[in-house]
């Protein structure tokens, strides 16, 4: 048992000072027992963490300025982005289509009669293509490593570069149709 702790503390009132339990109770009373208060709070443990860091002068680790950009850390991150643009994109696309009172057609009537030139247009499909190519790709490529495929670094390397290539490849033929 704990020392210093009332073992009637988490009884029920009245009970434990002289009166019985009732049998249900008395059951479970060894639950009641094993109540172990808590000795710190979360933040007075972050507080001696961070004391004892900034104490002994060390860097967080991991901590990003540490390490030396490579290509594959830059397209997880990428990777990442893309997967929640695209989700957001696509949330924010069907929301509109409920709350916007015209059609698809009308909007669509409504960008054409803005006249904007075609380089813009191209530019404009190209930035929604591309992170569609991307994470596609490098999707197709986080398959591959499922499978135990492309491990080593040389292969991880050129895995990355190939998915580049092909993403903006496709980027220039989907923003082309």
């Amino acid at each position: 048992m704990l020392r210093g702790w009332r073992a009637t503390a988490a009884l029920p009132s009245g009970a434990g000072k002289g009166k019985s339990l009732p049998v249900s109770l008395r059951i479970l009373s060894p639950l009641f027992y094993s109540v172990v208060p808590m000795g710190t709070t979360a933040k007075e443990e972050m507080a001696r963490f961070w004391d004892k860091n900034t104490k002994s002068n060390r860097p967080l680790s991991p901590h990003i300025t540490i390490y030396e950009w490579s290509l594959p850390m830059a397209m997880s991150i990428t990777h990442r982005g893309t997967g929640v643009a695209l989700s957001v994109g696509v949330s924010l696309f069907g929301l509109a289509a409920l709350v916007l009172p015209e059609q698809f057609p009308h909007y669509l009537a409504m960008v054409k009669s803005l006249s904007l030139g075609p380089a813009l247009i191209y530019s404009a499909k190209f930035a929604l293509a591309f992170p569609l190519s991307y994470h596609t790709w490098n999707g197709i490529r986080h398959l591959a490593w499922d499978m135990g495929k492309g491990f080593k670094i040389p292969q991880v390397n050129q895995s990355g570069v190939l998915v580049l290539v092909l993403t903006l490849l496709s980027s220039a033929g989907l923003a082309a149709m």
